[in-house]
């Protein structure tokens, strides 16, 4: 009995080191899903932030036409990685609307002015308060609104080229 007791440490730590080393190569998936998908968007209005730029409301998304609603800001690194995605899309005939998270008009400003400009309109959520409304744990983060005001994808991060067909299908499929 004491010659096993004796590997008992050893046992221990390989099974430490096989759960830690298990977490290490299959991460867990951390990302904040919105629990509004499926639901309508809530209510809001926001005051634009560009001038000559109206702001947002969620009235605009109940017109009957489908629309991209990205979350997004100057400050953001992979924002600026996604800005030829977004331009993309609105080539394609993608109506995007904007909400600006804790932003200044002279950085957003200079910001569509580097990266271009995909948005329709673009609204101020200064205190982050219509982000989290609809589930944004981020940025940039995007939402397909259906024409009556429901959600019906949400795209966590930046979009990437490989995203653009999924995300003008899943617009056009929303009418």
């Amino acid at each position: 009995m004491r010659r096993y007791a004796l590997w008992l440490p050893l046992a221990a730590f390989v099974l430490l080191f096989v759960v830690v080393a298990s977490g290490l190569f299959r991460p867990a998936d951390r990302t904040v899903r919105s629990a509004l998908v499926g639901k309508p968007l809530p209510e809001f209005i926001l005051p634009g932030i560009v001038p000559g730029k109206p702001g947002l409301s969620s009235a605009i998304f109940r017109k009957g036409e489908p629309r991209l609603l990205n979350v997004f800001a100057s400050w953001c690194i992979p924002c600026i990685a996604e800005a030829p995605q977004l331009m993309r899309l609105k080539a394609l005939g993608i109506p995007i609307e904007g909400v600006a998270i804790r932003d200044t008009a002279p950085a957003l400003g200079a910001f569509i002015r580097r990266n271009g400009d995909p948005y329709t309109r673009i609204g101020d959520d200064s205190r982050s308060a219509v982000q989290l409304a609809i589930g944004s744990s981020g940025v940039p983060e995007s939402f397909v609104i259906d024409g009556d005001g429901r959600i019906v994808l949400q795209h966590v991060g930046d979009i990437r080229a490989d995203d653009v067909d999924k995300i003008a299908a899943a617009v056009r499929d929303a009418r």
